[in-house]
C-alpha cells in the first residue's frame, strides 16, 4: 500500500516541465577536492535538486557524504571538512523511480575485493529490468532502486585484477544512456556511453584532471576546458597521471537535442557548441516559420528566454519580460487557502500589468510537456490586460517518452501525443500557438542532423528498449513504467 501510494504521490507532483535527472562532478589531483566538488555542484544544481553527495579519497580511505535537498542545504563547512583528500566525485540527483530517500542518493559506494568503490551516475539504462531480475535470480541482493546499482554488481562480478577491465566487462552489458564517474581511494575514473547521449567534459586546474556534466562547472572552479570525454571513452586519472581507453566499437552519436533546448545551462558548452547561441538561433528560426504580429516578445522566466531573445531580434519587435519571477521561492512553501486561485502559479511569476495591458502578446517557449502550467500562465497574461496571446515554441510537438535521462513517464502525460496543435491552442487558451519544425530545429544547432537523438519527438529510439518498458509508455499505464527501472533513474 505504502509502494503504491508513493507512485501515486510522485506521479501528482510532476511539474509541467521536463526534468533532467542528474549532474556528475569529479576531480584528482587536488588538495581541496572536497571544496571544488562543492562548487562543481552547485554550478550543476539545475540538473538535480532532490540529493546531493560527495565521495573523496586520500589514497588509503574513502569518505562520503550524501544528504536530500540541494547542495548548500546539505553541504555546511562542519560537512565538507569531513572529507578530505585529493581526489572526488560528486553528485546531484533527479529521481522519478523510488522514493527520495537517502539510500537513493548518489555516489553509490560498495565495498568489493577489499576496497571501496564510489559510483555516480547520469543517464537511464534501457536494459536494466532484464539485467536485474538476471542478477536477483543469480543471488545479488540490491540496497537501492537505481538503475546505477547495475553497474557495481555487473563490475563485482567480471572480477579482474584491472578495475578498467572490469568496468568495460561490465559495460558491455548495458544498453541506453550514461555519463558516469567512479572513485576509488586512489584513482577516478569517467565514463561515457558509445553513443553518447549525455554530455561529459574534461578540463584541467593546475594540475589536477577535472571532469563535469556541463563546462559551467568547470568554469566556476576556474578550470580550463580541454575537449569532451568521447562517446565510448573511458578516462582514468590516477597517480601515473591521465590514460585514456577506447574499448568499445564506434558507433553513430546520439546526442540528445534536449540539453540544447533545456536542460543545460545557457553559459555551458554542450557537444562542441554553446548553448546560449544556439537558443537564440532556435528564436530566429521560429521568426521564419512563424512571423506572428505582435507588440512585444516575452518568456516565461527562465524558460525560453534564450530564444525570446533570438525571435525578437530577428523580427524587430520589442523585448520585454511581461512576468516577473520570484527568485526568492523555495522547494516548499505554506499552502493557500482555496479562495487563493493558481497560487502555486502566482507565487513564481508574477505579470506586470503596465507591460501587458492592450497588448498583443507573443510568448516564447522551450517546450510544452503536459500543458497545466502553461495553462494557467497564459490565463494569468489575459487577466493582466494583453487584447491577444499567441505562443510559439522552440521545438517540435513532444509525442513520445524518453527512454534515456528525462522524466517524460508516459505517452498519456504528453499533451502532443493526444491532441493536435489546434486542440492544444484551445486548451492553452491561445489565439495563436505555433511549433518549430524539426528541421529548424536541429539547423538551429549547426551540427550534422546525423548525430542526434529525436526520439521525443519522432519515436525513433536508437537502442532496443524492450517490449516491457514500451508497452507501459504507450498504454499509459503509470504503475508498471514507474516499477521499470529502465525508465528513469
Amino acid at each position: 500500500m505504502l509502494k503504491t501510494e508513493n507512485r501515486k504521490r510522485k506521479t501528482e507532483n510532476r511539474a509541467d516541465r521536463p526534468r533532467e535527472h542528474c549532474g556528475v562532478f569529479g576531480i584528482y589531483g587536488h588538495p581541496d577536492a572536497a571544496r571544488l566538488t562543492y562548487f562543481g555542484l552547485y554550478a550543476l544544481q539545475h540538473r538535480g535538486q532532490e540529493s546531493c553527495g560527495i565521495v573523496t579519497g586520500d589514497g588509503a580511505r574513502v569518505r562520503q557524504q550524501r544528504g536530500l535537498g540541494l547542495v548548500p542545504e546539505f553541504f555546511k563547512q562542519d560537512v565538507l571538512e569531513q572529507l578530505p583528500g585529493h581526489l572526488a566525485i560528486g553528485h546531484v540527483r533527479y529521481s522519478t523511480t523510488g522514493s527520495t530517500v537517502l539510500i537513493n542518493a548518489q555516489p553509490f559506494v560498495v565495498q568489493h575485493g577489499g576496497q571501496m568503490l564510489a559510483i555516480a551516475h547520469n543517464g537511464t539504462l534501457t536494459n536494466a529490468y532484464a539485467i536485474r531480475n538476471r542478477l536477483e535470480e543469480a543471488g545479488s541482493i540490491f540496497q537501492s532502486t537505481m538503475d546505477t546499482e547495475i553497474i557495481v554488481h555487473l563490475v563485482a562480478r567480471h572480477r579482474s585484477p584491472d578495475l578498467v577491465e572490469s568496468l568495460t566487462a561490465a559495460l558491455s552489458e548495458i544498453e541506453g544512456s550514461y555519463s558516469l564517474v567512479l572513485s576509488t581511494a586512489d584513482r577516478v575514473i569517467a565514463a561515457r556511453d558509445p553513443q553518447g547521449f549525455r554530455p561529459l567534459c574534461l578540463g584541467s586546474l593546475n594540475g589536477a584532471w577535472v571532469v563535469a556534466s556541463e563546462t559551467c562547472a568547470l568554469d566556476l572552479v576556474q578550470a580550463d576546458y580541454w575537449r569532451e570525454v568521447e562517446p565510448g571513452e573511458i578516462i582514468v586519472m590516477d597517480g601515473a597521471g591521465f590514460h585514456s581507453h577506447k574499448p568499445f566499437p564506434p558507433q553513430k552519436p546520439r546526442r540528445c537535442i534536449f540539453e540544447f533546448i533545456y536542460f543545460a545551462r545557457p553559459d555551458s558548452q554542450i557537444f562542441g557548441k554553446s548553448v546560449y547561441l544556439v537558443r537564440k538561433r532556435l528564436g530566429e528560426a521560429l521568426v521564419r516559420e512563424h512571423p506572428v504580429q505582435a507588440d512585444l516578445v516575452m518568456p516565461f522566466p527562465d524558460s525560453g528566454t534564450y530564444a525570446a531573445l533570438g525571435y525578437a531580434e530577428a523580427s524587430r519587435i520589442p523585448f520585454e519580460m511581461g512576468v516577473i519571477r520570484n527568485h526568492y521561492v523555495g522547494r516548499t512553501f505554506i499552502q493557500p487557502s482555496q479562495t487563493m486561485r493558481d497560487f502555486s502559479v502566482k507565487v513564481k511569476l508574477n505579470p506586470v500589468r503596465e507591460i501587458l495591458k492592450g497588448k498583443r502578446v507573443l510568448v516564447i517557449e522551450d517546450s510544452i510537456i503536459r500543458g497545466t502550467t502553461t495553462r494557467s500562465r497564459i490565463k494569468s497574461l489575459r487577466e493582466a490586460g494583453a487584447v491577444a496571446v499567441s505562443l510559439l515554441v522552440s521545438c517540435p510537438p513532444t509525442r513520445f517518452p524518453c527512454f534515456y535521462g528525462i522524466d517524460f513517464s508516459s505517452k498519456g502525460e504528453l499533451i502532443a501525443a493526444q491532441q493536435q496543435v489546434e486542440q492544444i491552442r484551445d486548451f492553452l487558451g491561445l489565439d495563436y500557438l505555433g511549433y518549430l519544425s524539426m528541421e529548424g530545429m536541429v539547423a538551429a544547432t549547426e551540427m550534422d542532423p546525423e548525430t542526434f537523438c529525436l526520439a521525443c519527438f519522432n519515436g525513433a529510439y536508437c537502442t532496443q528498449v524492450g517490449e516491457f518498458s514500451k508497452t507501459c509508455f504507450e498504454t499509459g499505464d503509470e504503475e508498471a513504467a514507474l516499477e521499470f527501472p529502465a525508465v528513469c533513474k
